[in-house]
C-alpha cells in the first residue's frame, strides 16, 4: 500500500533554491490548524504545537486502517501582528501565528471529531502529557487557497530569516510590480530539535497580487 507522500506528490510547495524566489500558484489544501500569539519560543505556542500532532495521528491511523495511509507532513505557520510594525520590529509578544498540518482532502469533520475522542481519552490516562485538552479542542480543519505566491528555501536559523524577507518586501515584489496578498508563511523541512540553526531548511512563501 502507498503511502501519500505530499512532498513527492506536491514536490514543488516544499522546495526552492536558497537565493532565488519561485513564483508558484497553491491551490486549496486541508489542514489541521491552530491560532495562537506570542514568541514562537514560549509556552502557548508549544502546547499548540502539541495538540496538533495526537490529532494528525489519529487521523493517520484510522485512515491507513482503511487503506488510504498517508505521511504527516512537516509542520507549517502563517505568521502576523494586528500592528505589523511589531512583526518587523521582532516584538514577539505581539506576533500573531496560526501553526498547521497539511491533511488529505478526504479528512472530514467527523473524522476530526473522532480524533478528539481519541486524543481526549488518552489524556485522561497520561499524567505527564505535554499536551492539554483545551489546546486540543481548539485545533479546527480548516480549507485554506493561498494562490498566487513568491516562494525560497531559506537555509539557516530562523534569525537570519529577517535580511531575506526585507529584500523580498524593499526589492524583489516591488521589481515585480508585486505586492502582499496574506500573510507570511513558514513550512519546517527540518526539526529544529535534532538540526543545527545553521543546517536548518525552512520554506519561505508569501501570497502575492500586482500592486
Amino acid at each position: 500500500m502507498d503511502k501519500l507522500d505530499f512532498k513527492k506528490t506536491d514536490k514543488p510547495f516544499y522546495s526552492g533554491r536558497t537565493g532565488r524566489w519561485d513564483r508558484v500558484r497553491v491551490p486549496q489544501m486541508t489542514f489541521l490548524a491552530i491560532e495562537g500569539q506570542g514568541d514562537p519560543n514560549g509556552a502557548a505556542y508549544a502546547a499548540s504545537i502539541a495538540a496538533l500532532y495526537p490529532l494528525a495521528y489519529a487521523i493517520k491511523f484510522s485512515m491507513k486502517a482503511e487503506g488510504r495511509d498517508f505521511v504527516v507532513p512537516p509542520l507549517e505557520a502563517l505568521w502576523w501582528a494586528d500592528d505589523m510594525a511589531a512583526f518587523v520590529a521582532g516584538d514577539r509578544a505581539h506576533w500573531r501565528w496560526k501553526a498547521m498540518l497539511r491533511m488529505p482532502e478526504a479528512v472530514t469533520e467527523d473524522m476530526l471529531n473522532a480524533a478528539y475522542a481519541k486524543t481526549l481519552a488518552k489524556l485522561v490516562k497520561a499524567k505527564d502529557s505535554v499536551t492539554d485538552a483545551d489546546h486540543v479542542e481548539a485545533v479546527g480543519l480548516w480549507r485554506f487557497e493561498e494562490g498566487d505566491c513568491l516562494q525560497t528555501l531559506h537555509s539557516g536559523s530562523y534569525a537570519d530569516e529577517a535580511p531575506v524577507l526585507a529584500a523580498l518586501h524593499h526589492e524583489v515584489m516591488p521589481g515585480m510590480g508585486l505586492t502582499f496578498a496574506g500573510d507570511h508563511h513558514e513550512i519546517y523541512l527540518s526539526d529544529p530539535r535534532r538540526v543545527a540553526p545553521e543546517k536548518l531548511k525552512t520554506i519561505l512563501r508569501q501570497p502575492v497580487k500586482p500592486a
